[in-house]
């Protein structure tokens, strides 16, 4: 699989890939600079200077805190932005990791982490959202907080998000970047950037090497 090198000076600079609103829509900001290198290609995106993985502490599905650098070291792990509302680009993401999980072996499957942390959290409560991943697959770890907290946390990964906003027609629209990242379990570092087109075969031809912290 051919894959695109960026770094991560890159990738911050453009503050995000751009931000989309789970309709289908792109995000209209001056701010946020699309990097067309990997965000329709469906292929890994290596970065030369992997992300550190963020120091962030919310509540998980059962109400508990739940610490990200201690749950998941030494563990391969895919995050993803999301919230549990969205029609479309979320679900979809999580579907075809869900699957592509699927065709590892269950060794593997055990090790591998995957961790969705909504952009949404007023309506995305621990109830809400661990009932929405259990559809998707029930080891899949779904995290809510604060905000502000999720926001910062986001940022250090070059992921853009926005708070909710109602709009006219009475629904809400969360507008965050659709990337997943994944960490290295050897490094706990997040070496490999996946955007919005990524499909299922993608996750499935990558994922065996995932799990071993190399590159695809």
């Amino acid at each position: 699989m051919r894959t695109t090198r960026v770094t991560v000076a890159a990738l911050v600079a453009a503050a995000a890939l751009a931000l989309t609103a789970c309709g289908g829509e792109t995000a209209k900001t001056d701010s946020v600079t699309q990097i067309t290198s990997q965000s329709k290609t469906g292929k890994a995106t290596v970065l030369d200077r992997p992300f550190d993985k963020p120091d962030l502490v919310l509540t998980d599905t059962t109400g508990k805190p739940w610490n990200l650098r201690e749950q998941t070291k030494g563990k391969p792990t895919l995050i993803y932005f999301g919230y549990t509302n969205c029609p479309d680009v979320c679900p979809l993401t999580m579907s075809n990791i869900a699957v592509a999980k699927k065709a590892l072996p269950k060794a593997d499957q055990d090790q591998l982490q995957v961790v969705f942390v909504t952009t949404d959290p007023e309506r995305d409560t621990p109830d809400s959202l661990g009932a929405w991943l259990r559809s998707q697959d029930p080891s899949f770890t779904g995290l809510t907080g604060d905000f502000a907290t999720i926001q910062a946390a986001a940022r250090t990964l070059g992921v853009g998000i926005e708070a909710p906003k109602k709009q006219a027609d009475g629904s809400v629209v969360s507008m965050h970047g659709a990337q997943v990242i994944a960490f290295s379990p050897k490094t706990d570092e997040g070496y490999l950037l996946y955007g919005e087109g990524t499909t299922i075969d993608d996750y499935t031809k990558d994922l065996p090497k995932i799990v071993k912290g190399e590159n695809p």
